[in-house]
């Protein structure tokens, strides 16, 4: 038996009676005759609420009927129960679809960008274009032509069209048979299936939040309606939050930010231009310290605090003649090993094989590599055979 959905023709349903018709999964699967819930269907959410005072955990859309997912099973097994949808759940998901409705229309309109696949969120909602990219320009029209649309407050409208009959659709349904055609007044005729508001105004703001390309196509993230002004709220918090901690107006923030980026980005760059140099100096002393031995070797060892201060004075020691570096850091315990070209020494060789010895692993080039052991018993043991392996 074909459950009758009563979302279909009335999407403002919450209270309905319905009689069961079948129950499985020790009463946690039941099926009714009819049903104000929705089904996970088309990228919308499903519905939640209770149904004979059990809350509902999916309702799934198993073709002709539905199936609800109770959290606990039903406490009676009479053929007439009361179910209650969670309304703040359904307005949002009516809101997003809506306004999804309303958005990829507008961008089909302005621009003849096809919508080819949508996806409704928890936090927000987005739709995918057969375009690679969209501009900032076009996106800010699109806005806002559809909260014009919004302001306008048209008719949203839901009809029962013959496949065969059904003209004017934004998107060609492949469906035959009778289709649940959504239009928006002057606008939009799509076939839909998923729940929708009486008129634009009820949709409220549209905010289109990204925009990134996904494969070979433009991802459009946007919210809706009370979604929109929370994220506004959020929004205005942090940037308020951003511009006392710089002591700047909110409308001066921004520019005072870039300058500050821009400074530290500099500063950044000069603080390692003057490491690489200070590490040019301390591996030519430590170069010097380190006598040759009988193949003309210079081997400094060296241990450092960070891996990244080690690949410094890496660079800077192996730019001298036949010198080797050693370094270590104890947390975690981690081996570097760097040659010179001209000491004909693999490198990346060298040290996988002293710490694989060891039970660690590693790698690199012929000229930094670097690794890790399990312990600081290990790395003692690591550098001493790389040390005679040299």
């Amino acid at each position: 038996m074909s459950t009758q959905r009563l979302y279909y023709t009335d999407s403002y349903r919450t209270e309905f009676e319905a009689r069961v018709v079948e129950i499985a999964d020790d009463g946690r699967r039941v099926y009714l005759d009819q049903t104000a819930f929705y089904p996970t269907s088309g990228g919308q959410p499903h519905d939640l609420g209770t149904l004979a005072g059990a809350r509902i955990t999916d309702v799934i859309d198993e073709g002709e009927r539905i199936a609800h997912v109770l959290e606990s099973p039903l406490a009676s097994h009479s053929d007439a129960v009361q179910g209650a949808v969670v309304w703040d759940r359904r307005f949002d998901h009516m809101q997003q679809h809506t306004g999804q409705h309303l958005l990829s229309a507008v961008v089909e309109e302005l621009f003849g960008y096809h919508t080819v696949s949508v996806h409704f969120g928890r936090d927000y909602s987005s739709l995918d274009l057969d375009v690679e990219s969209v501009s900032v320009e076009r996106i800010v029209e699109a806005e806002t032509r559809a909260n014009a649309i919004v302001a306008e407050n048209r008719a949203v409208t839901t009809s029962f069209e013959d496949a065969s009959e059904a003209t004017g659709l934004r998107k060609e349904s492949g469906r035959t048979g009778t289709l649940r055609i959504v239009s928006i007044e002057g606008l939009d005729r799509s076939a839909c299936g998923g729940t929708h508001v009486r008129a634009t105004g009820e949709i409220g703001a549209v905010m289109v939040r990204k925009v990134e390309r996904v494969r070979k196509s433009a991802r459009l993230e946007f919210v809706c309606g009370l979604r929109a002004v929370r994220r506004a709220r959020a929004d205005f918090e942090s940037l308020t939050r951003i511009a006392g901690a710089l002591s700047a107006s909110l409308d001066d923030a921004p520019a005072l930010v870039a300058a500050q980026s821009d400074q530290l980005r500099a500063a950044e760059n000069e603080r390692r231009r003057m490491e690489r140099e200070l590490a040019g100096y301390r591996a030519k002393a430590l170069y010097d310290a380190a006598p040759a031995d009988a193949r003309n070797l210079h081997v400094v060892r060296q241990d450092a605090a960070t891996m990244d201060e080690l690949r410094t004075l890496a660079q800077a020691t192996i730019a001298l003649p036949r010198a080797v570096l050693v370094g270590t850091i104890g947390e975690p315990p981690s081996l570097l090993l760097a040659t010179a070209e001209d000491t004909g020494l693999d490198a990346g060789r060298l040290l996988r094989e002293g710490v694989t010895r060891v039970g660690g692993r590693g790698g690199g080039s012929s000229r930094i590599a670097q690794g890790s052991v399990p312990d600081a018993g290990r790395l003692t043991e690591a550098v001493a055979s790389v040390l005679s392996a040299l």
